[in-house]
């Protein structure tokens, strides 16, 4: 059986972030599915909901389980709410699990501060596109400099979705995670700051530090990060695989 991976993107952004990716997949013969979060890329006219995003994620991933084994991918605000899915009481049909730059608790202080600054930004002319596009213009390399913003840049889904995130109870997710578990963060990314908190409620992750990299670790090192997807595809082709009478859920329990 082959398995199938599934991308969830970070905030504001969309699937498209992923090409880079499902391009490389799809030269290895591997199935991606990259999703659309509500009031994101193709549903920018939704209201974002945690309920809905879980739905979306729960729906993509029993997809894909049909086939075959599921690696689940998230990057940023899709990492934090896809390791809340993974840590159901319940455990959902996925195989492995690589969370990107998403290594911190969203609540208290540190998320105040994120979203007065991305509230600051959402003042400014054109909502503060021309900063972004030139941080992106110096910092993401050709191949990827499109990607980011090529589904739209869902500004009226950013609050809701940042206020949202702080009801979930990640440290009471991440222990029940049972998973080959990857969490990948760039060197230079401000949510380092509770990667080895995390790193050790899991007992089977690791942790990668990609050098000289920013939180837009999957395009600014694109090369890299699919070199991570192929170490977590090896490891599941290595190991045993899920029975289909292993316990799992048959419906999406997660939430706070």
């Amino acid at each position: 059986m082959v398995t199938t991976v599934v991308m969830v993107h970070g905030i504001r952004t969309s699937a498209t972030m992923w090409r880079a990716q499902v391009e490389h997949l799809s030269a290895r013969g591997i199935p991606a599915v990259a999703v659309d979060l509500p009031g994101h890329g193709t549903r920018m006219g939704e209201t974002f909901t945690l309920e809905g995003a879980f739905a979306t994620i729960d729906d993509a991933v029993r997809r894909a389980a049909e086939a075959g084994p599921v690696l689940l991918v998230g990057h940023s605000m899709g990492g934090l709410v896809s390791t809340a899915y993974m840590g159901q009481d319940a455990r959902p049909p996925v195989d492995a699990f690589i969370a990107a730059s998403c290594t911190a608790i969203p609540r208290g202080l540190a998320l105040a501060t994120y979203r007065a600054l991305a509230g600051g930004f959402d003042r400014l002319p054109g909502r503060g596109s021309a900063i972004a596009e030139w941080v992106l213009d110096r910092t993401l390399p050709l191949e990827t400099r499109e990607d980011f913003g090529a589904g739209g840049y869902a500004y009226d889904a950013q609050d809701t979705a940042l206020r949202s995130l702080s009801v979930l109870d990640l440290l009471a997710a991440l222990r029940r995670i049972d998973v080959p578990t990857w969490f990948v963060n760039g060197q230079y990314d401000q949510l380092r700051v509770n990667e080895k908190l995390f790193v050790s409620l899991v007992p089977q992750a690791e942790l990668i530090v990609v050098p000289r990299t920013s939180h837009l670790v999957t395009a600014m090192r694109p090369r890299v990060f699919n070199a991570v997807l192929d170490l977590a595809l090896a490891t599941m082709d290595a190991a045993p695989r899920r029975s289909p009478t292993d316990p799992v859920d048959s419906g999406s329990t997660a939430g706070t």
